[in-house]
């Protein structure tokens, strides 16, 4: 059984990472479902939830009254989760007509936060943003005129990382790997989740949102495709932020968003069963078949070392070239110098911290229940 066990673990590993965008591209030349985009300017409520971020709370709020669209259209929300700082004093300070503070003293996480706030809100549309993140002027037009397509329930903007280097490169590559799954996705019906940073819903088809939740921006999306609407990606609505200043804090970063998709696996099962929701195959196509990779990998590993050992000049082979590349991303992981200067070694550290993560991130769901109280990361000069 050794041998089939290695060549079926990199069947699923390639399958994960390969299969489903291949089947995607397959799919959009078949079958494509392009948005049909218009203007329109519908009321807005925009809702920023913050903990301890009174350094960035001003430039953000700043950053959104900027947006080129009607300002007596656009109400901006600022909600302070539990804050210590004197976050909750500059949000008072800059409450006015179109600004509206609102501040709980205790920290219950971002989800508790909107549950309480959506159903106070009257504009047509949501817009969820971080306070990390500048957006561009126009990304809420872009936003809205995806939603004016009747098919569409949701609308997700694009990330960019700004002037990644070294490590962060490597995360930047996924990153746009990742996106081009996103945008294979909405050609062909409906993404799985959005970007946290920046997306906007219909607000009448957004389900409640419990507290406690890590992945609101998962949640809130896979709520309006379970009403029978799309979730599709806007590149024209760009957020700007900062690559990541370490390793260390990407990786934190990651397992809590995959300690996430265990939670979602945990509370809706059903999320797990073809059929039993309207996106639960592309899920496992995106999401859960890749939480099965890091022991696919280590399976592969074990299985070669195995068949090496017992005089296979083949497996052999295959065990040094896995060995070799988890040596280089080990040393891109370490040496910036190296991650900078040699691309390979990048993209394999990045690669080998996320599924490290993946692995890790289990364990962090079970052992921390209160993995949604997010704590604040520091992007150079930014904050969340």
């Amino acid at each position: 059984m050794t041998e089939p066990m290695f060549w079926m673990s990199v069947a699923g590993v390639v399958l994960a990472y390969a299969g489903y965008p291949a089947y995607l591209v397959l799919r959009r030349s078949l079958d494509p479902w392009p948005v049909v985009p218009r203007a329109w300017t519908p009321p807005v409520d925009v809702l920023l939830v913050v903990h301890n971020a009174g350094d960035a709370l001003e430039a953000k709020v700043a950053n959104l009254q900027r947006l080129d669209y009607p300002a007596q259209r656009l109400t901006v929300h600022v909600v302070c989760d539990g804050c210590t700082d004197a976050t909750a004093a500059v949000a008072r300070r800059l409450a006015s007509g179109r600004v509206r503070a609102t501040v709980f003293a205790e920290r219950r996480g971002k989800s508790a936060c909107i549950g309480d706030l959506l159903p106070t809100l009257t504009g047509d549309v949501v817009l969820f943003v971080d306070v990390r993140q500048t957006l561009a002027p126009h990304a809420l037009r872009a936003l809205t005129a995806a939603l004016a397509d009747p098919s569409v329930g949701a609308a997700s903007g694009e990330l960019v990382i700004r002037d990644p280097t070294g490590f962060a490169a490597g995360v930047d590559a996924y990153w746009r790997y990742e996106k081009a799954i996103r945008r294979l996705e909405s050609a062909t019906g409906s993404m799985v989740g959005a970007t946290g940073a920046l997306y906007a819903a219909r607000r009448q088809l957004i389900g409640p949102v419990p507290p406690g939740l890590i992945l609101d921006d998962m949640w809130i999306p896979l709520s309006v495709a379970d009403a029978g609407y799309r979730i599709v990606a806007v590149d024209d609505a760009i957020a700007v932020d900062h690559a990541p200043p370490d390793p260390a804090a990407e990786e934190r970063r990651k397992r809590r968003t995959l300690s996430g998709n265990y939670q979602l696996l945990h509370r809706l099962p059903r999320l797990a069963l073809p059929g039993a929701h309207p996106l639960s195959l592309r899920l496992w196509g995106h999401k859960w078949s890749r939480l099965l990779v890091p022991w696919l990998l280590a399976t592969a590993l074990a299985s070669s070392a195995l068949l090496a050992a017992a005089g296979s000049r083949l497996y052999l082979t295959l065990f040094l070239l896995q060995a070799g590349a988890y040596a280089l991303a080990i040393l891109g992981r370490r040496s910036a110098w190296l991650a900078g200067r040699f691309p390979p070694a990048r993209v394999a550290a990045a690669f080998l911290s996320l599924n490290a993560s993946a692995a890790l991130a289990l364990g962090d769901y079970l052992r921390n229940p209160r993995a949604h109280l997010w704590q604040t990361t520091r992007y150079q000069e930014s904050g969340r």
